[in-house]
This record gives structure tokens, sequence and C-alpha cells, in this order.
């Protein structure tokens, strides 16, 4: 095949543009594009445009033709994205790998300048600004400096990758959420590159090392998280390898109902997704309902995939995707390229309903009703008339000491309010999922407005915070004038960024922290993010609930979850009228009204016009340049890891594994969350003793995330979430284990160290859906640092399963009908994983042998997850990193 006999050429506004005609391919090789989602159509056009005889082939093709006829396959394809976004806590760990990867080839006698990305990179500092200070007009600026001063180590870092490497450029803080800037500012749907004296024009694809990149493919941007380990290779240049998916379509029909929003939608379709399984899989939307469906809304809606379980949740490209890209600022030539591409390329959506699917849901959009998810999951979707119940339900089983009474009030020392179970203590409109959202943002504030006209407040024990994802969004609620209104009843603005959503919810009131502690209270918080898994939020608050942002402000006002919002009593003005939500919620003509009314092209021009230079903090940041970082030993923030440590340029003879050891016996949904460190580092635990010996006060500890470029604060924090609970100490809950040979109970760190020390192997065994959540590349890097060389579990989640092989750790799954407890596993056995001394291959049986203490044998088999040849390669040289390297040199 020559590849050059499929380049045609279009012109637009006089230029000419060269492109991978989709036609020509499916005449050659017989593939009906009418029936081929549009989804499907990008990955074929990358395979012709990256065709190469060796990781693309001519059989990719012909796959892709039998796969419309039989819409599953297990094919591996190669895909190479057109570019790669990073958040911070996720890019700073991905800077510090390529800096010890120049020192690395550096020390083997390469090139180190070799190191340096080939693929854009754009990195949004967004996820370090924590909620310390709030519901004061001077929040933004109070919480801003606070973040400068705990994080100049690290932006002095990132501003030294921003000068050292080529194709890559940093969004500095206090800009907005990576995602959302990715909407509004960084894609563009068709990208283009020179090449030869040509410009290609092509779908623009993406790799971010965050799993809510998914929210792009509202915007018809196919891409997805992955672990800053697969974004790492992809920036060199290093194909992901993957398997053909299958493709589900989600057919949308009617429209939304008078007072339901968008988030009661995304809450709708994550519960469907996540009953129906489309792990794996990418979901395509299409139907009459998607011309009902603001981009805004689809946007919400395809950042919600990693909470239903796909790899990515796909809008084609229509005429609502102009009319964004028109409504955002984007250029008159960008927009006339991608409608001029589509319709080329037959990626248009001209609403047919032949397309091919593996599997179908229907939803009638007009059924959505107002919802919330929680209180542990966000597949969990309650009604708003049931989430009392739900959380009434759950009071047992959150409570430590069964303290399920609704009737006592506990004192707040030197506070005129008491608390009670069920509270609200937070509320948060945070997050990329909604204050994307034009509509939600502005409903926000008409039910602020309402409740101000009213005189009505946020109860005094509720901590309200607003943290849009960008400042296009405080944009038009100043010029709406809905900016008073809101910080009328507490929701000032705390900062660009994630806050609340990944635990960066800062601290509650003193007081309330202690009242709380001191009595057991199960409170709650009600936020307007995509995750609220246990610990997440905010360590004390055991029950949260995802929500609509105007939800967040009802739910503020009434204080409780003990309460029915569809029918109770809100709270009661001055004059002793009742309020309820129909008296403060905004019609779909109000909220529409305000929406036409202040947003403009030139709001989005004006914020993202100079988005690289950063405010007067950032540019006051002084830093060294050079080649290779100078690392800094006495760094608490930035360290070089160890990952090439004696490497050599040959490949390590992988072994069977013997005489191993459990670290963990875990349950089911074993989250990246329950792995990975995140939010705030504990006062007590290895982690903090690391800090307390490095000299650094319990004030200054920040959390986990901010200090993800220092392995040795990683490590310890691994597994070391208070609500993980490891089976080898029932009853008991953190990061704890018995170390078998004393039988003593400690931090799974200490143990894990006490058995590096005796060169004992780690193993660690699981239930369903293990590594679920975020892409957090730390929660397999943290594994490997542990000493743990193989986690077998029932399923894996896909990204945790690609990163654990990236990191060279094996992962494993039992055969049909075995699991954890069918082989009465304790934590007390040794464990021998024979069969990778010799060839090893995708997918393949390893055997496992239990040697129980009574000396007795159980000998049973394992499948390897390690899904692909590409991926072989990985694991034999240890991850990709090393692999990367050995090829460069």
């Amino acid at each position: 095949m020559n590849k050059e006999q499929f380049i045609d050429s279009f012109d637009v506004k006089g230029k000419t543009y060269y492109y991978y005609n989709l036609n020509k391919i499916a005449e050659v090789y017989k593939i009906d594009l009418n029936k081929l989602p549009f989804s499907m159509k990008v990955l074929l056009e990358n395979l012709a445009r990256n065709f190469d005889g060796i990781n693309v082939t001519e059989k990719d093709f012909i796959s892709i033709k039998d796969w419309v006829d039989n819409p599953k396959s297990d094919r591996e394809i190669s895909f190479m994205p057109a570019r790669v976004l990073m958040q911070d806590f996720t890019g700073v760990p991905a800077v510090v790998d390529l800096a010890a990867m120049r020192d690395a080839v550096k020390a083997l006698g390469g090139d180190p300048n070799k190191i340096n990305p080939l693929a854009p990179v754009d990195l949004v500092i967004d996820h370090s600004v924590q909620v310390d200070i709030y519901g004061t007009k001077d929040a933004f600026e109070k919480n801003v400096e606070l973040e400068m001063e705990r994080n100049i180590e690290r932006y002095e870092f990132l501003k030294w990758g921003q000068e050292a490497f080529s194709n890559f450029k940093v969004v500095p803080p206090g800009t907005g959420i990576c995602h959302q800037v990715n909407l509004e500012y960084l894609a563009r749907v068709v990208w283009t590159k020179e090449e030869n004296g040509k410009t290609i024009a092509y779908p623009d694809t993406l790799f971010g090392t965050d799993s809510h990149t998914t929210m792009v493919n509202g915007l018809a941007v196919l891409g997805w998280g992955v672990g800053g380990i697969e974004a790492e290779a992809a920036m060199l240049g290093q194909p992901q390898s993957m398997v053909l998916p299958e493709v589900i379509g989600f057919n949308l029909s009617g429209s939304l109902k008078e007072g339901t929003t968008a988030t009661d939608l995304v809450l709708t379709v994550t519960q469907m997704l996540r009953q129906k399984g489309v792990v794996n899989k990418f979901v395509e939307f299409y139907g009459e309902g998607l011309q009902n469906l603001s981009l805004a809304d689809r946007a919400t809606i395809a950042n919600m995939a990693p909470e239903y379980g796909a790899t990515c949740g796909f809008f084609p490209i229509d005429n609502e995707t102009l009319k964004y890209l028109h409504l955002s600022g984007r250029s008159e030539e960008n927009i006339q390229l991608v409608e001029a591409y589509a319709k080329k390329q037959t990626m248009w959506n001209e609403g047919k309903k032949d397309l091919k699917f593996t599997d179908i849901l229907n939803l009638d959009l007009s059924q959505v009703e107002p919802s919330l998810a929680g209180p542990k999951r966000p597949q969990d979707r309650v009604s708003l008339s049931t989430a009392k119940d739900s959380i009434l339900k759950v009071l047992p089983e959150l409570s430590k000491a069964g303290n399920t009474s609704l009737s006592k009030d506990y004192e707040v020392k030197g506070q005129n309010f008491k608390l009670a179970n069920t509270d609200v203590v937070i509320a948060a409109i945070t997050s990329c999922t909604n204050t994307s959202n034009p509509s939600v943002m502005i409903a926000a504030g008409i039910v602020a407005k309402k409740a101000r006209a009213l005189g009505i407040v946020s109860k005094p024990w509720v901590k309200t915070s607003l943290a849009p994802g960008s400042k296009v969004v405080s944009e038009y609620l100043d010029k709406s004038g809905l900016t008073q209104d809101l910080e009328s009843i507490g929701f000032n603005l705390v900062g660009y960024g994630c806050t609340t959503c990944i635990g960066n919810s800062g601290p509650l009131k003193k007081e309330i922290e202690e009242a709380i502690s001191a009595n057991d209270v199960v409170v709650a918080s009600v936020l307007s993010g995509n995750r609220n898994f246990e610990g997440r939020v905010h360590p004390l608050v055991k029950a949260n609930y995802l929500a609509s942002p105007p939800l967040v402000v009802a739910y503020a006002l009434a204080g409780t979850m003990n309460i029915d919002l569809s029918k109770d009593i809100i709270a009661t003005t001055s004059d002793g009228k009742p309020v309820y939500l129909k008296d403060i919620w905004p019609t779909n003509k109000e909220i529409a009204d305000v929406v036409n009314s202040v947003i403009t092209p030139e709001m989005f021009k004006a914020k993202y016009n100079d988005v690289f230079s950063g405010d007067k903090y950032w540019k006051e940041i002084k830093i060294a340049k050079g080649l290779n970082y100078a690392w800094n030993d006495k760094s608490t923030y930035i360290q070089n890891p160890p990952y090439f440590v004696g490497m050599s340029k040959n490949t390590n003879i992988i072994g069977d594994i013997k005489g191993a050891r459990l670290l963990a016996l875990l349950a089911d949904s074993i989250t990246t969350d329950h792995i990975s460190p995140a939010g705030n580092i504990s006062k007590a635990g290895p982690a903090a003793k690391y800090l307390s010996d490095q000299g650094v006060e319990q004030k200054d500890f920040n959390s986990y995330g901010a200090r993800r470029g220092n392995h040795e604060v990683m490590m310890r924090g691994t597994f070391a979430n208070i609500r993980i609970k490891n089976e080898m100490l029932p009853g008991v809950e953190g990061g704890l284990t018995k170390y078998i040979p004393t039988r003593d109970t400690m931090s799974i760190y200490d143990a894990a160290m006490l058995y590096k020390n005796d060169k004992t192997p780690l193993v660690i065994f699981a239930g369903k859906e293990y590594g679920t959540g975020s892409s957090r590349d730390w929660a397999a890097k943290g594994t490997l640092l542990l000493g743990v060389k193989a986690v077998v579990a029932e399923s894996f989640e896909r990204i945790h399963r690609s990163n654990l092989v990236g990191m060279g750790v094996l992962p494993l799954v039992f055969k049909d009908g075995e699991n954890r407890k069918t082989l009465n596993l304790t934590g007390n056995e040794q464990i021998d994983i024979l069969g990778l001394s010799g060839e090893i291959k995708p997918k393949m049986e390893l055997k496992l042998i239990i040697t129980r203490e009574d000396g007795s044998k159980h000998e049973t088999s394992l499948i390897c997850r390690i899904d692909t040849k590409v991926e072989v390669e990985y694991f034999k040289n240890g991850g990709i990193l090393p692999y990367m390297i050995r090829n460069m040199i």
C-alpha cells in the first residue's frame, strides 16, 4: 500500500489543505462509510495517516471493514493523538520523568536533547488552588497568594520545563480548569501541521493526563484520559496500542422538560451506562434529541465518561459544533476548515440512523428527572424526591458508632448553631463538568437572586464556594449581575480550578471539625462535580452528593440532606413566610434569556488573548535555564525518581515470582483514590513523618497532589487512604496491613520497606473493577515503588491496567468462577506465579501456587492482562520509559 494514493486537497479562504480521503480508503478496502460510526472514522483516518507497514499495516484497514460487518474485534491497532493535554497534578510527575529520562540518556552516552515532545503539549495549572478562604470579597486573591506560597517549587520547575522542552506550553495558575480551557480555546476540531511543504488537515485528537479529558468529545474531538506514563510516550512519538473498540450507540430523542438540567441528564446517562457495562468501549451519541442539546450540554455528558466507565462519549460534528466555535471566538478560517473537512470526510452528522453499533441504548430526554448522585459513587443516581431517603438509608453504615439519631443536636463551640446528622457542611459549585455549562451556572445565579430577594441566605455551618472552570464564567456572571446575588448568599469566587471535586475543599471551621469528630456526626457535601468517592471531598464528610449548580445553592440554603426539596420548606423569610424550591427555581426561558443576552465571542477572545502570560505572581518567578534539570536534594516537592537507577542498555530477564507475600487483600471497586495519594496529607502516617524529618511544619504539608513530583512522599501515601479496608485486618479502616513474619499491624509503606529489605516480592489480590476513577499514574508508580510485582483482580478499569503495565507491574485476572474468596485467601499465604521465564504472550495463562500456613498447596491458573504485543515489550523492559530510552540509544 502507498498511502500517498489517498491524499486529496481542498481550499478554504484561498489556502490549500491536504487530507487523507476516507472515501478513497473505503473504496479500496470495501468499507461502508455510511454505516461506520463517526468515532471509528476518526480511528480510520488516524490509521491511514500513520501507515508505515510496521505499527500500521493493511490488515488494520481490513479489520475496520470486518468491524462494520460484526462490530466487535480483538484486533490490536496503533493510535497516535495529535496532541497531549496535562493538568499540574499529573503533569508535574510527567515533566519530572522527562527530566529524569534526560539524565538517564546522558548517563548511557546518548543525546539528552532527544527527550523532547514531538507532539504539542499544553499543561494547565488548575489542580493546586485550595479553598482556604471563602465567603468573602477577597477570597480569590487570598487563595491565590496561598497557592503561590505553597507551590513555588513546583511552579519554578514547570516554568523551567516550559523553557527547556520544545513543543511544551504552560497555562499559568488562576486561568481555569484544563478541560474547560481545552473546550473553550485549545481544541480546534480539525488540526493541521506542515509536512513536506504541505498543510495537512486531520481530526483533532488528544490524550490527557486527566480522565475527564473526554469532555472535549462533546466538541467532536476524540480524546480520553491516560496515565502520565502513556502521555509521555505519546509526547515522544510512541503510538498507543489499543484494541479496536466496541461502540455503543446512545440514541437520544425528545427534549428536557421544564425544571430539569444538563446535570440531571448526565447523572441519568451515567447510571444507564454503568448498568449496561461500557468499560473499554466507545459510546457515541446520536438521534433526533441531539438537536435539542447545546454544545455545553454535550460537553457535560462527555465529561462524565470516566464515571460511566467508557473510554469516551463522542458527539459528531454538526451545526451546533460550528455555532459553539463561533460563540467561543474561534477564527473564521478554523470554522470554515472544520465544516469543509467534515463534509468531505463524511464526518458531518446529517442525522442518518443506519450507523452500525455494537449495541444500542435509548433515552427520551423528556423522561429525565431532577437528580443527585451519591453518597459514594457518581453512578448511584437518586431522584431529588428520594435524596432524603438515600442518606437516611446509609446512615447506619456511615456512622462508626451507629449514631443514626435525627433529633439530637451537637454543640459547636463559640457558634450560635448546632450540628446534626445529615447536615450539609460543604456546598460547592466546582468542577469542569458543570461550570463549563452556562445554562446551569446562570440557573444557580438566578436561584441566588430569588433567594436574595426573599432575604434568605446559606446556613452558617455550610462552607460555600464558587470555583468556575474559566474566567469567561466570571465575565458572564458579572455582566448579568448575578455575581452579586451569588455573593449575597456566600458563593464568592474562591479560585479557578478543580478545588472541592479533587479534595481541595480546604478545612472546615475548626469548631465544626471538632464537633464532627467528637460526636461522630454524619455530615454531607453537595457539589456540582463528577467525583464523590469515599474520603475524597473532605476526610470528615462521609456522605457526598453530586448535583447541578442550582441544586447546590438550594441545599446551601436548606443546610441539610434531611429534606425533600421537591416539596418541603427550604427556609422561612423574616416575616415568617415559607420558601419552597418552586419559589426560587428559574424557568427555562428565564435561563435562556440571560444566556443569550450576556455571552458573546468577544468575551472569550478577551479572556484568552494572552492566556500563557499569567498574573503578576507567575511573571515574578525566576528560574535557572538548562537542558538538564538541576535537582535540589533538599526539595520536598521535586525529586529525581529512582526508575532508572542501575539501568543498562539491554533489557532485564523477567523471571517467575516466587515466595511472594500479600501486601493487601482488597474488595470490589477499589478506586485510584484508594490507591494513589490524594487530598490533604494526614498529620499521622509515613508521609507526615518524612516531611517532619525534612523540617516541614504540619501547616505546610500541603496536599499529596501538590507533592506528586516527590516520590518519597507519594510512595509513603500509596494505599494510605483513610477509608481503604484491607481484608487481612478485618474491621480495620486505613492504609494498614499485617507484616506476616512478626504478625505486627503497621502501615502498608512500613511493611513494604521491611519486605524490601528482606528481598521478598509482594502481590496484591482484589475484587472487581480494580483501579476505577481518575487516571492517576501514581496509583501504578506507588505500587511499583512499594515492591509489588503483580496485582491479581477479578477485573481492571482500563486506564489503571494500562498504567500498571507501563510501570512494569503485572496485572492478572482470575479465571471465571474463581476469586480471592473461593480461594480462601487470608493474607497469610505465600504466592508463586510461574510462567514468566519463557516467552511472554498477550493474555497468556500463568500458574498460581498458593502455599498456606500449614504447608498445603493449591494450584490454579491466572490470565495475564498484558493485552498487546507492544505491552509485552514495555513489560520486558520494566515499563514504557526504560523501553523508550533503550530505543533512543
